[in-house]
């Protein structure tokens, strides 16, 4: 029996962290990473970055891109939204009922599952009233819902979005490949049921500093669009998933295009295209932020006040009776 394909194997993967306990390794974080510079040039690799992985939520900015071209009229603050994780916060779920208002789109008509918000003080507040999970507090919705707008838009079913072969999924497909420069090789069903596709970490990272680097003036409308989406996210860091949370914290200290992934997975890229994409083999996401600012520090493309600065919001330290007794320690870099 052939064994299933899937990413680099744990031979391939080197160390990017450790776990400190009072001065004894606990744990060991290992995957792949790559920073390219503003050229493009490779400029540090960990592991295999050239063995495909499912990006998941890191291809959000390119599923927003696909709903905008296709006629998904979007604010700002709903742009974000649509390239968001969100917490399911009272704010983010307004933000997203008004995308569907936009396209006489009932709630219902959301196809991501029943989720309770991540961010606590919202899901207690739920508990509270006496209400229970619902679509609209799951992470993807706002993705979702520009999905659904940019189907009314562009006169396409909206019962069927999450097919793969529905018109807005095969554009979504186009903006991935002419963003990344790469081909897609596999493609699964992500967590909120959604096509996800594979892509290399250098595919991912390059698609990140294009999107991070297009000019609002550019003549092309794919680009434009591009930067009108990163400036919304330089603009708005929370929205994009939630206070001090690692991709709010790395846009807000770098000003940087960032989003996490779930299993892992992480991609950034600076104002002058630089960019670095990471994932943790086990899936955990502990040490992606703090691995991904150690890398631009080590090629310089970040001073040594930023990393702090980054650091000291990532939480890293390792409690023990409540105080700290160790820390994450990026050992890549």
């Amino acid at each position: 029996m052939t064994a299933p394909k899937g990413t680099f194997a744990a031979e391939a993967a080197g160390e990017l962290a450790v776990v400190e306990r009072s001065g004894f390794v606990e744990s060991r974080h290992v995957g792949s990473a790559v920073v390219l510079g503003p050229d493009g040039s490779v400029l540090r690799t960990v592991g295999d970055p050239a063995a495909a992985v499912f990006p998941r939520s890191t291809l959000k900015p390119f599923q927003a891109l696909a709903s905008i071209a296709s006629g998904a009229q979007l604010t700002p603050e709903e742009t974000v939204l649509a390239t968001a994780s969100h917490d399911g916060t009272a704010e983010h779920a307004k933000i997203v009922r008004g995308i569907l208002k936009k396209g006489g789109l009932r709630l219902s008509s959301l196809r991501c599952p029943a989720d309770w918000p991540t961010d606590r003080d919202a899901r207690d507040q739920l508990v509270r009233d006496g209400h229970g999970t619902h679509p609209i507090f799951h992470n993807c919705s706002g993705k979702h819902a520009a999905m659904l707008l940019a189907c009314v838009a562009s006169g396409w079913d909206p019962r069927t979005y999450l097919d793969p072969a529905h018109p807005l999924q095969e554009r979504v497909r186009e903006v991935i490949q002419r963003m990344t420069g790469e081909h897609v090789s596999r493609s699964g069903v992500d967590g909120c049921g959604l096509p996800v596709h594979a892509l290399s970490l250098t595919g991912l990272a390059a698609g990140f500093a294009r999107v991070r680097t297009t000019r609002a003036d550019s003549p092309w409308p794919l680009y434009r669009d591009a930067a009108a989406l990163t400036e919304a996210v330089l603009q708005r860091p929370w929205l994009i998933s939630g206070r001090g949370r690692p991709d709010a914290v790395l846009i807000e200290e770098l000003g940087a295009l960032a989003k996490v992934g779930a299993e892992g997975v992480l991609a950034v890229a600076l104002e002058d295209g630089t960019a670095v994409a990471v994932k943790v083999l086990d899936g955990s996401p502990r040490p992606a932020a703090a691995v991904a600012a150690g890398l631009l520090f080590a090629v310089g493309a970040i001073d040594a006040p930023a990393l702090a600065r980054v650091r000291a919001r990532l939480d890293l330290a390792v409690l023990g009776g409540g105080v700290p007794v160790g820390e994450l320690r990026v050992t890549c870099a």
